[in-house]
């Protein structure tokens, strides 16, 4: 199983950046599929979660400005970030769980996203 994100970059507060991760060696639609980052000296946090019919949820501190699909034909799942702010600078890390086993799940290596002047 590989999970492999990229996307992350510097950006300058206000800007944009598009994340995506490519699962492969799952049946990615039996999968939910889940945006979490860490930033130094932090606890990953859950940032946003979609389900494998389509669900979503985000955490609080990204409503509205960040929006999490997935492409089931790609088998990749993606953040839009909008309206960045220094805060949201972590490394992002993929995340998919399996519908029948949520405790069976997997992870990609992550990407930084750094959001500086």
């Amino acid at each position: 199983v590989q999970l492999v994100e990229s996307g992350g970059a510097l950006v300058q507060p206000g800007g944009s950046l598009r994340l995506s991760c490519a699962a492969s060696g799952i049946v990615f639609s039996s999968y939910h599929m889940g945006w979490y980052r860490q930033a130094p000296g932090k606890q990953r946090e859950l940032v946003a979660r979609i389900t494998s019919f389509g669900r979503t949820n985000y955490a609080e501190f990204v409503k509205v400005r960040f929006t999490i699909s997935r492409d089931n034909a790609k088998n990749t799942v993606y953040l839009q970030m909008n309206s960045l702010k220094p805060e949201d600078t972590a490394v992002y890390y993929c995340n998919a769980a399996y519908v029948l086993d949520i405790g069976r799940d997997y992870w990609g290596q992550g990407t930084q996203v750094t959001v500086s002047s």
